[in-house]
């Protein structure tokens, strides 16, 4: 899974690297080494303009989602936070995934991932999860492959009250390998730069060309280094929290 990363770019390096169109600057979020489900996260996606007509040029958007996907069926917003992932193998047929994998797909920029792997406290003997920080080893902007939806708060009236409607996503994930699957069974996909523009085409609905497009991140060539148990703690944000430590805890079983 991937259940907590880091995005430190600021708006304006997102503009730049996917082309972005649409951004309204009073919609900013502070970066962050621990991000962790149900924040609000940078996404990139395509859709008519904001208070325009629904018929008119899509553009591209960057703007904040809810990490954790609340279907449109949804009773309530609280099911978000058990959806932060969607499986690539059966994301085509769940029915909390499949109408937005076919129309409401975007990115979700990331800097890396942390994923944690069981090992030996040497202290105790216990044993205890070391996390590990995964990121592209040129450090490039990593384009997770996301899904977003929208759901309607039925305790709010009126339609066009912004506080009516909640934006939500989720990241999808595969089989880890390479660095990461040394750390970690499952791991997110993304997209290469090239394919962004399929990615983001809501007219693109077959699902086998859309999974055809995700890649492991940064094309497999990714480093992983042992970090502090600090960053387990969701309220703890730094850029310490990426560093190596020097005395890792031992691998256990």
């Amino acid at each position: 899974m991937c259940g907590r990363y880091v995005s430190t770019r600021s708006p304006q390096d997102l503009i730049r690297h996917f082309h972005v169109s649409d951004w309204r600057a009073e919609e900013r979020l502070a970066p962050s080494w621990n991000v962790a489900p149900t924040d609000d996260v940078w996404a990139v996606l395509e859709r008519a303009p904001r208070g325009g007509d629904e018929a008119g040029p899509v553009g591209r958007e960057l703007l904040p989602l809810r990490w954790g996907l609340v279907p449109s069926w949804a009773a309530d917003a609280g099911i978000g936070a058990r959806l932060i992932n969607a499986r690539v193998e059966t994301v085509h047929e769940k029915p909390a995934f499949r109408r937005a994998f076919l129309r409401h797909r975007c990115l979700l920029p990331a800097d890396g991932f942390y994923e944690w792997q069981r090992a030996r406290d040497p202290a105790t003997g216990r044993i205890r999860k070391q996390p590990y920080f995964i990121h592209p080893e040129d450090d490039r902007i990593m384009a997770l492959a996301g899904l977003y939806a929208y759901w309607r708060d039925p305790a709010v009236e009126r339609d066009d009250d912004p506080a009516a409607w909640l934006m939500t996503c989720t990241i999808i994930t595969t089989g880890a390998t390479d660095a990461a699957g040394r750390v970690h069974p499952r791991m997110p996909l993304a997209l290469g730069e090239a394919d962004y523009d399929a990615w983001l085409d809501s007219g693109s609905q077959d699902p086998d060309e859309l999974r055809a497009l995700l890649t492991q991140p940064a094309g497999g060539h990714l480093h992983a280094r042992p970090v502090s148990t600090a960053v387990n703690d969701v309220r703890t944000d730094g850029p310490q929290l990426v560093d190596e430590i020097d005395t890792p805890l031992t691998l256990g079983s």
